[in-house]
């Protein structure tokens, strides 16, 4: 179909002219109505945070998402322009985006009185309806607002001249959708100027009163901590969020899992199979979660959700890096692949203690004690009673990086004490997730003061 291309056309089509807020709100009934998905690849937030960000859209509310970092506030404040129409008409070459209907700026006022219904429109697609600045100590009320043009005052134009004034990024977003993150670190002199733009549609350039009635939808994001009276946010602009809502890091293990599925990087690896047992994903999701209540990791800092995508990738990579070297095409990661955890984990945590305490060392402990949950949620120690025994007859294995998949099936013939555990866990088809499992049982049983282990270059050894 054809869109109308002037304003008398538009208005012959019987076009609904709503506000962002009623467009919003609108939408989101319909998409309620037909049960769709309304925050595609957000995981773990159905219960808790959706709904609450419904409830703001559905009450015309603007919205600020608390939380530390990584909690997925910058995919929300994105995810809301789904909610706007496909496009919206807008009067041509204007640079607010002027409601044909309804024009604010000097500019289109004047064509519309002049041109009336044959002035020309344009039709703006919802992804450039989407505004979004990182706030940083240096903005200035000419970055958001605007400022004054000298060019158009050497053009002979008085300063008080509403032509004069050279638009900001919160002007540009009229009619659409406005992201600040970090609000707190605004200066309050420009806190105070967002504040005049949400409620009194009003700005101040230069000593000179602008009246701006823009139509917004204002969404921030904030760590909770900086989010208070005692912070960095002035009361008067927190008062004009209509709804506040607190976001969280992935409460199951089983939404960190997804989480990370989703979210890494995934090459096209000619000739290789990855196979990635379930307990090695566990195992990286339990070390964020255990970081996430280490006394020795700052909580106010938070342990992002990127710490478990990061620490997956390079536990793939690490065991990519084994099966090239040793020519094997199955690709399964092993607990002597967790070692790639530190480098990946380490620069996203900060830590609490003060003095000699090491990042390296903090993260090791963190992957020991995440191996030692989730090999105790598989397995009871007194369900290896025989392997023990055979280890107390002087039974010895020695294991590492250079060691190939087919030596582990192997050594499962040496140790069919081991062969239950494997069909548990499920790898006894492949040949690398045989050696993975093993591996995983070793440690367990070390980590559990059943056997001991002694390390050498690249290789390790187990015994009683």
């Amino acid at each position: 179909m054809t869109l109308p291309r002037t304003i008398g056309q538009l208005r012959e089509s019987g076009y609904v002219d709503r506000s962002v807020k009623a467009e919003m709100r609108h939408n989101l009934i319909k998409k309620l109505q037909r049960n769709e998905t309304i925050f595609p690849g957000i995981i773990g937030y159905e219960e808790t945070v959706i709904p609450q960000i419904e409830s703001a859209i559905l009450s015309g509310h603007d919205l600020v998402l608390l939380g530390e970092r990584g909690q997925a506030k910058t995919r929300i404040a994105r995810s809301l322009v789904n909610l706007l129409d496909e496009v919206i008409p807008a009067i041509a070459g204007c640079e607010i985006n002027d409601n044909p209907f309804h024009p604010i700026c000097a500019v289109c006022r004047e064509k519309v009185e002049t041109e009336g219904d044959d002035v020309e429109i344009t039709w703006i697609p919802r992804d450039r309806r989407y505004g979004e600045k990182l706030a940083t100590p240096d903005i200035t009320i000419a970055d958001l607002i605007g400022e004054v043009d000298p060019i158009k005052v050497a053009e002979g134009r008085y300063l008080s001249d509403e032509l004069t004034i050279h638009y900001g990024l919160i002007p540009r977003t009229n009619r659409g959708i406005f992201c600040i993150n970090e609000l707190p670190d605004l200066g309050e002199r420009i806190q105070v100027g967002l504040l005049n733009i949400m409620e009194e549609r009003d700005v101040q350039i230069r000593g000179y009163k602008i009246r701006l009635p823009l139509d917004l939808y204002v969404v921030a994001s904030a760590n909770p901590e900086d989010y208070t009276n005692r912070g960095r946010i002035i009361t008067p602009l927190k008062d004009r969020f209509g709804s506040q809502v607190r976001t969280h890091y992935p409460r199951t293990i089983e939404h960190e899992i997804d989480i990370m599925e989703q979210e890494r990087t995934i090459f096209a690896d000619e000739g290789f199979r990855t196979i990635v047992p379930r307990f090695m994903k566990e195992i990286v999701a339990e070390t964020t979660h255990l970081a996430r209540k280490n006394p020795d990791v700052s909580q106010r800092s938070g342990v992002s959700a990127r710490v478990s995508i990061c620490n997956y990738e390079n536990l793939l990579s690490s065991a990519l890096r084994r099966a090239i070297r040793l020519g094997e095409q199955e690709v399964a990661p092993r607990i002597g692949d967790l070692v790639a955890l530190i480098p990946s984990t380490q620069g996203k945590i900060e830590l609490e203690t003060i003095g000699d305490a090491r990042e390296d060392r903090i993260v090791e402990k963190l992957v020991q004690g995440a191996v030692l949950n989730v090999f105790n949620r598989y397995f009871s120690v007194a369900e290896f009673e025989p392997l023990i025994n055979r280890f107390e007859r002087g039974f010895t294995v020695e294991i590492g990086d250079s060691m190939p998949s087919e030596r582990y099936v192997r050594l499962l013939g040496e140790l069919p004490e081991l062969r239950g555990a494997v069909r548990q866990l499920g790898t006894e088809s492949s040949p690398a997730a045989i050696a993975s499992a093993i591996e995983f049982v070793l440690e367990g049983l070390h980590l559990n003061r059943k056997l001991n282990k002694e390390r050498t270059a690249g290789k390790s050894r187990y015994r009683r």
